[in-house]
Formats: structure tokens, C-alpha cells, sequence
């Protein structure tokens, strides 16, 4: 489908897929804001259109608190907020919201634009098929999420809830620059590296479940149940991972069974890197997968330092309140999807077997 789609007049709808893969990156990162502010229950409604703007005078300031008074998180856990300290989580998760919007208007515009013009080719009508129901799928994920944090005795959204949500998001974030650089990328600057394809696929298998493990450390709030590196408390293989009769749950319940697989998959992640870079660099040709040798080495290596960073200053998290921990946790974020989409750009510039 390369030969199909690249071509001079494919540019500008490329250009227009990479600035939705850029708005996606930042409604991501906004994602995480919300998560680390607490922001993500502070509405407790899905208005698509009415929702678009927050509110704009006191007396539906007032309304919309209210309704936050009424949920678990409000009276479990911040029951002394006050107006203003509500007007800031409120802000956080309607900004999130904004921005999914405005990516839906970045994709609408320009699709309608560029359909007037022609410029889409037979080829490219499953793609833009496939981004339009994940994105909206995305949107449908995020409210179910949301809505597992408005009843019973919850005070949190469910954490196997929060990594589905973002597994999602970066399945959509990878598609879209997949097919961006199905538009950008002559066949022609893409290398028969078998061995290196395979060992791409193996690396992104592994950090896809390290994702999961990611979002639910998130989820559970994880980071200070083991502030301390290069053990866990103390223990190597920590004891009680897999206790209180809980079976295989505790593989994504149990805190200190989370911590030991997400740093374990971060361990074998950065060997397998390690040694997809000692591979880059025996290519001989002077290849756009070449010249990116160092890239997924120095992405892995400035994440796991992020990642340690963000555990051992765990212990100085004050609630509501931005400090150390944030910072490293929302840079932890960014820098693993960046590693992601380098690897899914290795994973693009190899071939199989070549075509003729």
C-alpha cells in the first residue's frame, strides 16, 4: 500500500495525520495531569455539545459542585474542598474533555476539505475508517472509566479501567503515525532487516504489556507502596505477591506483585533494546533506519532513570499539590510513548522479504 498512498499530493494529508498524532501526544499528557491531580471525577456527566464550555457564571459554579458533592470521591476523601479547590480539578478534567473535542474538530475540517479537493485515494478510505472508530471508541472507553468512579464506595476510577483507557489511546496514537508514514516514506527507504522486524515485534509485544502494568501502577497509586530501588522494600523478590487468597488477581490488584512485573518487563526491555541497537548498527547502508540507531537506547535508558526517579520520590507526594513525584511521573509518561512510537518507526522502515 506504500506506492499507493506516497505520492506528491499525499503531503499535505500527511502533514494533517502527524498534527493529529501531535494532539493526541499532548491529550495523553493531559490525561496523566488529570490523573495526578485527582481531576478525572470532577464531572459527572458526558454533555458532547453542552459541555464544550465550562461554566461561566457562579450560580452554575455552584450547580456543578454540587453534583460533585454527591459522589464517593467527594464524600470519602475530599469532603473539605472547598469552591475553589474544586474550580481547579474541574478545570484539568473539562480541559481533557476540550481537547478531545478539538481533536474531532482537527479531524472533521480538514476531512471535508481534503474530500472536496480529491486528494483521497481508494487506499487510504480503510485508514480513515479505522481512526475515526478509534477514536470514538476511545471516547466511549473514557466515559465507561469515568463512570466506574461515580458509585458505590469507589473514590478512584478502576485501574484495569484507567489502562484499558490508555492502552487504547496509544493504539490510536501508533495507527495514526503508522499511516503517516505510509504517506511519507517511499518504498524505497524501507530495508529487508528480517531479524530486526521480528525483534521489533517481540520489543513492542513486551512494552505494551509494560504499558498495562504502567497505567495500573497509576491506577492503584502504587509508587509508595515500595519507594525505594534497586529492591522493593527491602527484597529482590518481594514475599506476599501472590497471597491473601487472591490467585491470579494479584497480578493486577496486588500493589507489590505490580511493582516486581513493572520494573522486571522495564529490566528485560532495556536488554532487548540493547540488543536491537547492536543490530541497527551492523547495517552497512546509509538508511533512514540507520541513522536512527541510538534513538530506542537512549529513549529506553532516560525512561528507566525517570521511572526510578518517580518511585523513590514517591514518599514526598502531598495531595493535591504538585511537586517532584508529578513531574517525573508525567515525563515517565511522555517518554514511554515516545520509546513507543521509535519502535513502531523501526518496526515500519523493515521488511520481511522484499517486494518487487
Amino acid at each position: 500500500m506504500g506506492n499507493e498512498l506516497t505520492t506528491r499530493s499525499s503531503r499535505p494529508v500527511a502533514i494533517w495525520i502527524l498534527v493529529g498524532v501531535g494532539m493526541i501526544v499532548i491529550q495523553i499528557l493531559l490525561g496523566g495531569i488529570t490523573r495526578l491531580t485527582g481531576s478525572g471525577l470532577s464531572i459527572t456527566e458526558w454533555n458532547v455539545v453542552t459541555g464544550t464550555l465550562p461554566p461561566l457564571s457562579e450560580q452554575k459554579w455552584m450547580a456543578e459542585f454540587d453534583k460533585y458533592r454527591q459522589t464517593p470521591q467527594y464524600q470519602l476523601l475530599n469532603f473539605d474542598f472547598k469552591l475553589s479547590d474544586f474550580k481547579f480539578i474541574f478545570f484539568w478534567e473539562w480541559f481533557h474533555r476540550f481537547w478531545a473535542r478539538l481533536i474531532g474538530v482537527v479531524f472533521l475540517i480538514p476531512f471535508v476539505i481534503f474530500l472536496f479537493q480529491r486528494r483521497f485515494k481508494p487506499a487510504m478510505i480503510k485508514p480513515m475508517l479505522i481512526l475515526f472508530l478509534l477514536g470514538a471508541l476511545q471516547g466511549a472507553i473514557g466515559w465507561i472509566m469515568v463512570a466506574s468512579g461515580l458509585t458505590g464506595d469507589a473514590i478512584y476510577v478502576k485501574p484495569t479501567r484507567l489502562a484499558l483507557h490508555f492502552i487504547f489511546a496509544l493504539g490510536l496514537l501508533c495507527y495514526a503515525f503508522w499511516f503517516a508514514l505510509e504517506l511519507l516514506v517511499t518504498s524505497g527507504k524501507r530495508i529487508v532487516q528480517a531479524p530486526i522486524k521480528k525483534l521489533s515485534i517481540g520489543i513492542i509485544a513486551v512494552l505494551v504489556i509494560q504499558l498495562i502494568y504502567g497505567a495500573l501502577m497509576a491506577g492503584h497509586k502504587a509508587a509508595t507502596a515500595a519507594p525505594s530501588w534497586p529492591d522493593i522494600n527491602g527484597s529482590i523478590v518481594p514475599t506476599g505477591m501472590m497471597g491473601g487468597g487472591e490467585g491470579l488477581l494479584n497480578l493486577i490488584d496486588n500493589k507489590i506483585t505490580i511493582h516486581f512485573i513493572h520494573r522486571g518487563l522495564a529490566y528485560l526491555l532495556l536488554v532487548l533494546i540493547i540488543l536491537l541497537t547492536v543490530r541497527l548498527f551492523r547495517i552497512k547502508e546509509n538508511t533512514l533506519l540507520q541513522s536512527m540507531k541510538w534513538i530506542p537506547l537512549t529513549l529506553v535508558g532516560v525512561q528507566v532513570l525517570l521511572g526510578i526517579l518517580a518511585v523513590l520520590t514517591s514518599i514526598h507526594i502531598v495531595p493535591n499539590r504538585w511537586g517532584q513525584f508529578e513531574w517525573f511521573a508525567q515525563l515517565h509518561q511522555f517518554v514511554a510513548m515516545l520509546l513507543l512510537l521509535s519502535l513502531v518507526w523501526v518496526l515500519y522502515l523493515t521488511r520481511f522479504r522484499r517486494v518487487n
